[in-house]
């Protein structure tokens, strides 16, 4: 990922950080952070810094999220969910490689000797989220996590990312609840080559991403659509550097909604990451806090009308604290909203052609 050092506080504010789990739910809202995901430490000067999750809590609290939304606790991921999509041996692998700590899973991704740990808890989190909206406790969640996880594959880790929390969660919901469409939608500035991977011959989980291309981790172009009997189930719209929220948006409003319509998915899960924001140091897609609200609410909206509402925002990317601040706001703005956001502005200059190549290689599974 090749990400530029930046000074990070260390985790001083662990205190702070509450892991309440008995609040009376808004219009079945719920959000999952605990302080203990602060303890994996990549190093003061990582990008993936524990001040992200102590950002996201100053805005729970600017906007009493905490009197209003159910607080969930996350539990540890066991062995038997990680291999759902996980290879046990790396699993293994991990777990002995934090004992050596610090050392470097791959020249982006070092970990600390709690790593391990709270990686279980992470991918545990998210499956606690997946327990809440499957039984109908909420219908709306977001997952404040870390590590992130939509880099790592069945065997390998990258770019951050240790285990696939949103892949396991998606794994997880099929096995205990018997779901049978899943759908995937990952707006990280980076391409969720992990998410992919862990699915792309699988028909049952459609896996759909925008992002920065050419970019890394350099997967993402619009011929990867799956194999085998998963072809089509993987869609790309890689979006070039600068493409703005001009030509973000109208992917979110015009073409994802009616993909997934055709689908019919009965879960939606988001990998959230919000390096695509103009000030982000990882990122070029010039987005703003609108633009992702713009395409969360397009989302949720969708999830209303084709799942019961069942939607997980999962955190991935975002490394600007006042943009991570912002656009995790905006979101849960509109999750707490009937209205939908929408952004008036004109279709950006190279919409229509990325929507003619990314139909070209739909395998004629998708119209649009």
């Amino acid at each position: 990922m090749n990400f530029r050092p930046t000074s990070r506080s260390s985790a001083a504010s662990l205190h702070e950080m509450t892991s309440q789990d008995q609040t009376t739910p808004l219009n079945g809202l719920g959000y999952l952070l605990d302080k203990r995901y602060l303890l994996h430490n990549p190093g003061q000067e990582h990008p993936e810094s524990p001040q992200r999750l102590i950002a996201i809590q100053q805005v729970l609290k600017e906007v009493s999220a905490e009197e209003r939304w159910q607080i969930l606790k996350p539990r540890k991921a066991t062995l038997d969910e990680l291999v759902l999509v996980h290879d046990p041996a790396y699993v293994e692998s991990i777990e002995k490689a934090v004992k050596r700590a610090p050392v470097c899973l791959d020249p982006d991704t070092p970990v600390s000797v709690e790593s391990y740990e709270i990686a279980l808890l992470a991918t545990g989190g998210v499956l606690k989220c997946i327990d809440s909206v499957c039984s109908g406790t909420l219908r709306k969640v977001f997952a404040f996590v870390r590590p992130p996880g939509h880099h790592a594959g069945r065997a390998v880790a990258g770019g951050f990312c240790l285990f696939n929390n949103i892949a396991v969660a998606a794994a997880y919901a099929r096995s205990h609840y018997g779901l049978e469409r899943i759908a995937i939608v990952d707006f990280d500035v980076h391409h969720g080559n992990g998410t992919q991977s862990c699915f792309y011959g699988d028909p049952n989980t459609l896996y759909i991403s925008t992002h920065q291309y050419p970019f890394y981790p350099g997967s993402g172009n619009f011929n990867e659509t799956g194999s085998g009997s998963g072809k089509g189930y993987s869609l790309n719209f890689p979006l070039p550097e600068g493409a703005g929220d001009s030509n973000f948006v109208p992917i979110y409003s015009q073409i994802i909604p009616t993909v997934l319509d055709q689908y019919a998915p009965q879960l939606i899960l988001v990998s959230a990451g919000f390096d695509g924001h103009f000030s982000d140091i990882l990122g070029g897609l010039r987005l703003t806090k609108d633009g992702y609200a713009s395409a969360a609410a397009s989302l949720i909206a969708t999830a209303e009308r084709l799942c019961n509402g069942r939607i997980c925002f999962i955190l991935e990317g975002g490394y600007n604290m006042q943009a991570l601040k912002d656009c995790t706001a905006a979101i849960m703005a509109e999750m707490e909203t009937r209205l939908p956001h929408k952004i008036s502005i004109p279709e950006g200059s190279v919409y229509r052609e990325i929507s003619r190549q990314a139909a070209k290689f739909t395998a004629g599974l998708w119209k649009w």
